[in-house]
Order: C-alpha cells, then sequence, then structure tokens
C-alpha cells in the first residue's frame, strides 16, 4: 500500500536540522524553490517469507528535488549528510514539481515537518474491472524493467497529501516521477445537507511510455472496517462502473483537461463521514491519496416544561433540557443560573441520559435538572440556562423561573398583596355598612 502508516513513521529529530543545511545547499544549485526532502525508506526485512506479520526495516533517506535533471555540475555542489547510507539518497527529477509544494518545505527553524516514507514498488497489472483494460495488451517489458519506488508525503498544517510513483534506470539513484496523485484537502469537514467537495487531483509524465495509454479513477469509502466502493470510471473506455451510492459525481471534463479526479457529494449525511481514497490507475500503476471527512452538526437545545412554571419555596421543579440532531455524538451538557440580581453560577451537568440515535444518523441527549430554591439558593429567581459544548460550537437555550413567597417579595408580589389587601378592605367596608344599616332599620321598629 502506498498511504501512510503512522507506525512505520516515527518523529525525526537530529536529521530535520541537517535538511536545514542541505536546502540551503541544493537551492543554491537547483534555483528550483524544491525541497530537499526527508523521509523514511520502508521495506521487508529480507530473508522473510509471508504471513500476516511482516517485519519491516526502515532506513534514513534523502531526495534532492529538481524539475530538471541533474547535471554534473550541480550533483558537485550537493553534500548529503554523513549520517545517511549514499544507496538511500536519491536525485529525483520531478518536472511538474510535484514535490515543490510551499506545504512540503518548512520555514527554517520550524518544529513542524512534514512527513515522507519512501516503499519498494512493484509494477503490476490491475485486477479491478474498471482497470482491467489498461493491460489487455501488455506494457513494453523494457519500460517496466527498472527500479521503482512509491513516495507518500503529508505536508504542513494538513495542507497537502501526495502519493508518486517514481522510476529510475537499474541500479541508479536519480529516479524521475511518472505518476503523480495529490489532495489539497486531507481533512474536511462540513455540516449536514451541504454539498462537499473532495480535491484529488492527478498527473502523468508526458515523456513515459504510460502517457496516453489510459487511466482509470476510483473513489472508495473506509470507516472502522468496513468499506464501499462510491465512484468509479474507466477512462479507457469512457464509463462509469455500476455502484449503489447515489449523490456522488465527478467533472469528466476536468478529469481528461487537468487531471482533475475531485469527488462531489451533492448533499452530506452523517453515513458519509469517514475515509475516502482516490486511486488513479495507469497501465501496471497505480497512486492513491486518503481524505477524512468528518460531518460535523451542533445540536439544537429545547428546555422542557415551557414555560418553566412558578416556584414555591419548599416545592422541587424538574426541568429538563433536549439537545438533538448532532454528530459526532461527543456532547458535554450543563447547567447555568443568574440571578436577579445579576450573579451568575453553575448548576452542575443534572442527570445525563445515554446517546439516542435517530434514522439520518443524528444523535439526541437530554439532561435532567432538580430545581430547590431552598437548597440552590435562587432568591426570588432569574434565569436558567441549559448550555451545550459541542465540536460544532456552543449552543445554548435559556427559560425564566420565577420564585413567588420568598421573605423579600419582589415587584410583583407587593402589587399582587397591594391588591389583595385593597380588595379585603373593600370587602370589610361593605359588610360593615350593611350590617350597621340593617341594625338602625331594626332599631326604628321597635319603637
Amino acid at each position: 500500500s502506498i498511504l501512510f502508516h503512522s507506525s512505520t513513521m516515527p518523529e525525526i529529530s537530529t536529521i530535520y536540522k541537517i535538511s536545514i543545511i542541505a536546502f540551503t545547499l541544493f537551492f543554491g544549485a537547483s534555483g528550483s524553490g524544491c525541497p530537499v526532502l526527508e523521509c523514511w525508506f520502508v521495506q521487508e526485512k529480507p530473508g522473510h517469507g509471508g504471513g500476516f506479520s511482516v517485519p519491516m526495516s526502515q532506513e534514513k533517506s534523502l531526495m534532492f528535488i529538481s524539475t530538471e535533471a541533474f547535471s554534473e555540475e550541480s550533483f558537485s555542489r550537493l553534500h548529503p549528510p554523513a549520517d545517511i547510507s549514499p544507496s538511500r539518497i536519491y536525485y529525483v527529477t520531478d518536472p511538474a514539481g510535484t514535490f515543490c509544494s510551499a506545504a512540503l518545505n518548512p520555514p527554517k527553524g520550524s518544529v513542524n515537518k512534514p512527513k515522507c516514507e519512501i516503499n519498494p514498488f512493484m509494477p503490476h497489472a490491475s485486477m479491478v474491472r474498471w482497470a482491467s483494460a489498461l493491460t489487455d495488451s501488455a506494457q513494453s517489458p523494457v519500460y517496466l524493467q527498472a527500479d521503482w519506488f512509491s513516495v507518500a508525503a503529508q505536508g504542513l498544517d494538513e495542507q497537502l497529501t501526495l502519493s508518486n510513483i517514481m522510476r529510475a534506470p537499474s541500479a541508479s539513484k536519480e529516479p524521475q516521477v511518472i505518476l503523480s496523485v495529490s489532495s489539497k484537502t486531507p481533512v474536511v469537514r462540513s455540516r449536514l445537507g451541504e454539498a462537499v467537495l473532495l480535491d484529488c487531483g492527478f498527473w502523468v509524465d508526458a515523456s513515459s511510455s504510460v502517457h496516453g495509454s489510459g487511466f482509470s479513477v476510483e473513489w472508495r469509502y473506509q470507516f472502522r472496517g468496513e468499506g464501499r466502493l462510491v465512484l468509479a470510471y474507466d477512462g479507457k473506455n469512457d464509463r462509469f462502473a455500476e455502484t449503489s451510492e447515489t449523490g456522488a459525481d465527478i467533472d469528466i471534463t476536468g478529469l481528461y483537461e487537468t487531471g482533475n479526479a475531485s469527488l462531489v457529494l451533492e448533499e452530506s449525511q452523517v453515513r458519509h463521514s469517514g475515509t475516502y481514497i482516490c486511486t488513479v490507475y495507469l497501465p501496471h500503476l497505480l497512486a492513491q491519496v486518503a481524505v477524512d471527512l468528518e460531518i460535523v452538526e451542533p445540536p439544537s437545545l429545547s428546555i422542557y416544561p415551557s414555560p418553566l412554571p412558578l416556584l414555591v419555596p419548599g416545592q422541587v421543579l424538574v426541568v429538563q433540557c433536549e439537545a438533538s440532531g448532532f454528530a459526532p455524538h461527543t456532547l458535554d451538557l450543563s447547567w447555568e443560573f443568574s440571578g436577579a440580581d445579576g450573579t451568575s453560577r453553575s448548576l452542575g451537568q443534572g442527570s445525563v441520559t445515554g446517546h439516542r440515535q435517530a434514522t439520518d444518523g443524528t444523535f439526541s441527549q437530554s439532561s435532567r435538572l432538580e430545581l430547590d430554591s431552598g437548597k440552590l439558593g435562587l432568591g426570588r429567581g432569574g434565569e436558567v440556562t441549559c448550555v451545550a459544548k459541542h465540536e460544532g460550537g456552543t449552543r445554548r437555550a435559556a427559560a425564566t423561573l420565577n420564585v413567588i413567597g420568598v421573605s423579600a417579595p419582589s415587584i410583583e408580589d407587593s402589587m399582587a398583596m397591594v391588591a389583595v389587601a385593597l380588595v379585603l378592605y373593600g370587602l370589610i367596608k361593605f359588610l360593615s355598612w350593611t350590617f350597621c344599616s340593617s341594625g338602625e332599620l331594626n332599631f326604628s321598629k321597635e319603637k
């Protein structure tokens, strides 16, 4: 495979210091602006047969890169570091400058470095249906009889992922890039329902015998050990392979004119989250890059009951916050209270339920909080807020809480008590007048 395996690419520290010196020397010699790229050369250890676990060896390696062929003068001006074996130093001709991206050329003194891995590559006929036509007629054995390498590189800050196939005359250390597949969007995030572009482009050396012999493009999805074919196009016969995937397409015109093999998903869904592998097939050759897509949708919040009923001291009011429609499932729910006096404080997480998944793949979760004015010190009330912290952003929902019957009455409580007092006073006056009038009438009759 020409994809990265992080376990075979440990962090490099000392040789990167050497690369700064080497880059300065090479830049002055070639003037191409291409970096000196430090890599790990990874291959199977000799003398081991097949099996599920094959021991691997890795050696420090260095690639001097130029967009033009190296001359004797340029060789004489290069000084490879002594701690790298001469057999692992390569002088790469890259006519399209695929290695010359700024993402593979960190600033001087930068702590973060690009990652690079070189593997021996064995040209072979493809077995997939949409690429089998590329080797109907055998390729020239003279051309295939050479040293072949695959190089996988990852740029700084997730700006680039690159996979190149290189050919060198046997026993030579001067390979030339024949096929390059790259993506400028190794990591993509999208909201639900949006159109998504997964970038993938390829280039073929026009001087190679495989140029003009046809190509095929494949997009495959992988997630947690499961995979499916998303799209496959047979460029030699100009036809798509049948797949069960809907809403996925590529630009055929751009594919032929500029090597644009980008995949477009018309409407992103939760099920689209995962790794997408873009593979380009040539006769006996292939290169592939991986693009990670994550669908991130923040939750919608609701507080129940709505509105909140009046709370009497000594009474317990149960409030629930429902978070729904979010992805991925990681969510942090909590409660806050802002009092009428302007103070704010946390009320904790409450009792949080487990996740529930809807048919569209989104998740929901709720938190239940018991409000006891006596224990929580809610005073005359205030605003109760549910806070949801999610990868897609923080969301808040608030509800007003009124507490009645406390020692320091609110304006509303005072007005209500005045109204009651006036009614009682009027009633007493009315009854008093009624009884007085009745007594005077009875006294007159007796006389």
